[in-house]
């Protein structure tokens, strides 16, 4: 697994351009799964065939890879002049494996084409690399749209297309791929709904952060297994879904910065103790900040700028490195930099019905996830 990271890093290098990257908050994990975990060959590094591979499957490879050649427009680093003849795996940006059935030799396992600055389609013959792990494209000028026929990519688990130009609907056809893991469509011009079913498949990371998706996010947004979830500088809308408070315990890092999402910030937030990031600013949130946001001991980054927050001060939170924290300009008591007075005092929701948890007494973290335990919504109060 090391030795197919360091060949991919080796191969972005020279690709890079140096320039045009877009960077999204957040980080997720992205590492390539080679099939049958054989020796990567490829790439541009003057891998060759050995004897007694499966010719069917490179013809296969050939004939795909030829397509999106034929599909790309413009090239201005010359990779594609290496995209010449049937030997594929020599080809630069695509990776082989040995298959694990020594009758089947090589295989294309990895296709990273990340800084390579080409312009173009993709095209449906990509299909057709049914051995496939990872497809990155990570800053490049691609347009159009994922093909219907990725569906049935079986071995697909990572795919990155990120920083291009792609646009139109959510690319549902991506939802249908059986084992894919990792999801980045940030940077591109996609728009519309997020559909329903992104939640309840088992992606560990969702980026779709600086598009133009627009709507209510959907209701089961608790659904997902997901560690990572960008959903940052988009048009959405609406409530943060209630689910949301009974999210599975592997998240570490949710963003949904700049939208235009409104409403309370679910009480639910403090059971997720090993949350690292959460950034909620640049919306129009109102209410009280839930009791339970000091339970958040691993967090990070914690980001409620520029909301129409209001209620309990911060200080369980003030005493921990607080260099990830930012409340500024909200109506917080006992914090600087907070909205002037005449907008707090008439500021919309400082009464409104958040689905609190009532406490009387201090509220103790491990309490109250025992509590969610044994009941699975919380008593609301004014």
């Amino acid at each position: 697994m090391a030795f197919l990271l360091l060949q991919i890093l080796a191969a972005e290098a020279d690709l890079s351009m140096g320039g045009g990257v877009g960077v999204g908050v957040g980080v997720g994990v992205g590492i390539g799964i080679g099939g049958g975990g054989g020796v990567w060959i490829g790439g541009g590094i003057n891998g060759q065939t050995p004897p007694g591979s499966s010719v069917s499957k490179l013809k296969q490879a050939y004939t795909a890879l030829q397509a999106w050649k034929s599909a790309i427009t413009d090239d201005p680093l010359g990779i594609l002049g290496t995209w010449v003849g049937s030997n594929v795996c020599v080809y630069k940006g695509v990776f082989c494996v040995d298959s694990t059935d020594p009758q089947t030799g090589p295989i294309v396992a990895g296709i990273d084409l990340n800084h390579a600055n080409l312009q173009g389609t993709l095209v449906k013959e990509l299909c057709l690399l049914t051995d496939l792990s990872l497809f990155h494209l990570n800053s490049n000028r691609f347009t159009g749209t994922v093909p219907e026929s990725f569906k049935i990519l079986s071995s697909l688990s990572e795919l990155d297309l990120s920083n291009n130009q792609f646009s139109g609907p959510f690319p549902t056809s991506t939802l249908l791929i059986p084992n894919l893991f990792y999801l980045d469509l940030r940077f591109n011009n996609f728009a519309g709904p997020i559909p329903e079913d992104l939640f309840n498949k088992r992606l560990d990371a969702i980026f779709l952060n600086n598009n133009q998706f627009d709507g209510q996010i959907p209701a089961n947004l608790g659904n997902s297994p997901a560690s990572v979830i960008n959903l940052a500088n988009n048009k959405l809308s609406g409530n943060i879904p209630f689910s949301f408070g009974y999210m599975g315990s592997g998240l570490k890092e949710i963003l949904f910065l700049n939208n235009q999402l409104t409403g309370c910030i679910p009480e639910g937030i403090g059971l997720w103790q090993d949350l690292q990031v959460l950034d909620v600013s640049f919306n129009s949130f109102m209410g009280h900040l839930p009791n339970s946001i000091s339970c958040l001991d691993e967090i990070e980054v914690l980001n409620l700028a520029h909301n129409k927050l209001s209620g309990q001060d911060c200080n369980k939170l003030l005493f921990r490195n607080n260099v990830g924290f930012d409340f500024s300009l909200n109506c917080i008591p006992g914090l600087e930099m907070q909205r002037p007075q005449p907008q707090c005092s008439v500021t919309p929701g400082n009464s409104l019905n958040c689905l609190r948890i009532p406490s009387a007494k201090t509220l103790f973290c491990g309490a109250l996830v025992e509590s969610q335990k044994i009941s699975p919504r919380p008593s609301s109060s004014p």
